[in-house]
């Protein structure tokens, strides 16, 4: 018997087994009235409400339906009124340019727009043909009526993530249901989970769909934490108040938490209890030996990308390492770690990482030629380069591509240079990601300036914060009368990212 796979299985069990727990509990301080405390009853009952307003807008199954949002209830329970009712969801970084948004309205094709309240203003100009603010109730819910009925197609597509890679432009992400399916049952077997966690999002939601949380937890019948925005006290206060177990973060969130912690008065909540799962760039080895030593919470370290649902490789700690000094089992737990189950990888000739998995995306939204190079011979390439160990571990020691991993998000290069090129008194512009304790990486220009220009570095970095969303901006500006280029004219970004990060073992903080 084949049943196919879909984002809705996650929610139909936690409605079958956990109807009268608490689901979700709302952030409380947002721009939108709060939902509260929302039980798994009641977001399936949203969920069918959201799919059958769908219905009524005449958006079909596969249709795009676009979010712009911080975290919130409403968004949590989008990945099944939305992806579980047979639309496809495209949740959108909300620290994007107008620009970059319209970009991924317009390219996805989405029918139907959900911005934040918040970004209601920023975000008027971005056009598309059904547009809403999150909150507004009545435009997102037909309460009371039974959505038309989806027939399950696990090969379907479900969401579309955009992320930024080697173009300028940020590419759609196809994750389908089996996707989605794979990853979340995997991920919570490897962490975990049970149904006696209580999980924070510390993650955007629209990160790789939060790692596959959102889907993972619901199964589960876990309770769900929201936090709008992300703050190291807040979060440690929320541990303390809702008995948090288990939340997912970007080092700098890590750091955050550290932080606070140095301040907090009395015992740091959650003590033997919670685990902290990081990823987008591993954090040095003193970093996880603090987590474990002044938190006193378990750290996971995963591996992975958005094109992979996320999760390729788990590390935790194992009953090997339990007599290990702190030191000694962070100097471990800072690879990336051996496959998770179903997952297959080897490294090429070339020393990038290959990866087979039912976890693997479908392809790039209309760009088959990218989705070709990146499935090439039966195998996604990451753009990463790494070594495996004899004992199963992978170890990421250089980016093949040119991106740049700060605070967790993904940076191209190529498109910050085109924002800087740009400005008039730039005849010359490297970009590249230099060590950084607390962000993993921050990006450095380096920057020819055109004859007699005084420009300076302050007026750069605010320009180019006028052109894309702020992270992307650099933090640093160098100054060259000269960029060494080859024979043919090519930049050697590895030979002038070479001095910043030299006496390092790998070339990825």
């Amino acid at each position: 018997m084949i049943v196919p796979f879909s984002a809705a299985d996650f929610l139909d069990r936690a409605l079958a087994v956990y109807a009268d727990r608490t689901g979700v509990v709302d952030e409380p301080s947002q721009p939108a009235e709060s939902l509260g405390e929302v039980s798994y009853a009641r977001m399936g009952e949203l969920a069918r409400a959201q799919a059958a307003k769908l219905d009524e807008l005449g958006v079909g199954f596969g249709d795009r339906v676009a979010y712009v949002s911080h975290n919130s209830a409403r968004l949590l329970t989008a990945f099944f009124g939305v992806a579980g009712h047979g639309r496809v969801l495209v949740p959108i970084n909300f620290r994007l340019s107008v620009e970059e948004v319209a970009y991924i309205v317009a390219h996805s094709g989405a029918r139907v727009l959900y911005v934040d309240p918040e970004l209601s203003e920023a975000l008027a100009d971005v056009s598309c043909e059904m547009k809403f603010v999150i909150g507004d109730d009545a435009d997102m819910y037909a309460e009371g009526v039974d959505p038309q009925p989806w027939e399950h197609d696990e090969n379907a597509t479900a969401t579309i993530n955009y992320t930024s890679g080697t173009t300028a432009r940020p590419k759609g992400v196809q994750i389908t249901h089996r996707n989605i399916w794979t990853n979340a049952t995997t991920f919570a077997l490897h962490v975990g989970a049970t149904d006696r966690d209580v999980y924070l999002h510390t993650l955007p939601m629209f990160h790789a769909n939060g790692w596959g949380m959102p889907f993972a937890m619901t199964g589960l019948g876990v309770r769900h934490v929201v936090i709008r925005k992300i703050d190291g006290a807040e979060i440690l206060r929320r541990v303390e108040r809702h008995g948090v177990t288990v939340m997912c973060a970007a080092p700098a969130v890590v750091a955050a938490v550290l932080e606070a912690a140095e301040t907090w008065e009395g015992e740091v909540p959650g003590r033997d209890r919670v685990r902290i799962i990081v990823a987008g760039a591993p954090p040095p080895s003193r970093t996880v030996a603090r987590v474990e030593e002044e938190l006193g919470w378990e750290f996971i370290q995963i591996y992975g990308l958005t094109e992979t649902s996320p999760l390729l490789t788990v590390n935790r700690s194992r009953a090997e390492w339990d007599d290990l000094a702190p030191a000694e089992r962070a100097a471990k737990l800072v690879r990336q770690g051996q496959p998770a189950l179903g997952c297959t990888l080897k490294v090429s000739e070339s020393g990038e990482v290959l990866a087979r998995s039912n976890v693997v995306l479908e392809g790039y939204w209309e760009q088959p030629e990218e989705s070709a190079a990146a499935l090439a011979d039966g195998w996604f390439h990451t753009g990463d380069g790494g070594v495996i160990g004899d004992d199963g571990y992978l170890t990421i020691s250089d980016r093949k591509k040119d991106v740049i991993i700060t605070g967790g998000e993904n940076v191209s290069s190529i498109e910050v240079e085109d924002a800087i090129f740009s400005h008039p008194d730039v005849a010359e512009v490297a970009v590249i990601g230099v060590p950084d304790d607390k962000w993993g990486e921050t990006i450095k220009a380096l920057v020819v300036r055109t004859e007699g220009s005084e420009l300076t570095e302050q007026e750069l970095i605010d320009y180019v914060k006028s052109k894309v969303a702020r992270y992307k901006a650099p933090s640093s500006v160098e100054f060259r009368e000269v960029l060494a280029r080859t024979a043919t004219g090519k930049l050697q970004k590895f030979k002038l990212r070479q001095p910043y990060w030299e006496g390092r073992e790998r070339q990825v903080n």
